[in-house]
């Protein structure tokens, strides 16, 4: 995106966490800024670029287990910047809804997915969820069963809103809908500190969790097997991208509303 005009409102020299996690997947759609602040992180966390990966492929699986149950609509909350093994790819028969509060993923995805059908851009915020399930009500039958992603996104929300907006969405949801999470754990306490300055400084903090916290946003759902793992154990097709042996820095799981 170097040499390429910044969108009106967006400051390219503040790192922006959506092209950072596009730089983890080897993406192109980031500037200088985004690749520094993501190449400190790495100097701290060099697996983060494998977890990336790790959840990318963790998004594809768990999608296609929604489809298998039926689910035909899909709403992908701070969806990102569309890459390689998007949700709609996954789901080519559903409904599916991007929804990001970034202009930047907001343009992107415009002009990626401007061929695709069934599949809308919403520039929105999750962390207003009324006003967002009224602009999802014209693109969604909440009649219905759906399902709601929310894939690297919650921990970068405060415990005030992050745990109002997942009860919005449950609340708003009719049986059968299901709920897909993924969420950053503190795995290097000692170098944590740091990982969360650089944060700071981007366009949104980091608020890492424990597993019993992580578990509490499937207050209300079932989770299905294999429950909260780490999202290369989230029922894998193909040998991880590494050693089993090897830790996460996060966890992932999918809930069912009965």
């Amino acid at each position: 995106m170097d040499g390429q005009p910044a969108p009106e409102g967006v400051d390219p020299s503040v790192p922006n966490v959506a092209r950072m996690y596009d730089y983890y997947l080897d993406g192109k759609n980031n500037f200088a800024a985004d690749r520094a602040a993501a190449e400190q992180i790495l100097q701290l966390f060099p697996e983060t670029r494998r977890s990336a990966k790790e959840n990318r492929a963790f998004l594809g699986r768990a999608v296609r287990h929604l489809v298998s149950q039926g689910v035909d609509q899909i709403v992908d909350l701070g969806s990102g910047l569309p890459t390689q093994g998007n949700t709609h790819e996954s789901a080519p028969g559903a409904r599916v809804v991007y929804v990001d509060y970034d202009p930047v993923v907001c343009a992107h995805g415009r002009a990626l997915l401007a061929d695709g059908t069934n599949v809308d851009i919403l520039h929105g915020d999750v962390r207003e969820p009324g006003k967002l399930l009224v602009e999802l009500g014209d693109l969604i039958d909440f009649r219905r069963p759906v399902a709601f992603l929310m894939l690297a996104v919650l921990h970068f929300l405060p415990d005030t809103e992050a745990y109002p907006v997942v009860g919005a969405l449950r609340e708003a949801s009719a049986p059968g809908s299901h709920l897909v999470i993924s969420h950053a754990i503190d795995a290097k306490p000692d170098t944590t500190p740091e990982a969360l300055q650089i944060y700071e400084r981007a366009t949104a903090s980091l608020r890492l969790r424990t597993e019993e916290e992580i578990r509490r946003f499937f207050d209300g759902y079932e989770l299905v097997e294999p429950g909260l793992v780490f999202p290369k154990d989230w029922r894998p097709e193909q040998p991880p991208l590494v050693g089993d042996s090897a830790s996460s820095i996060g966890y992932a799981g999918v809930g069912v509303l009965r």
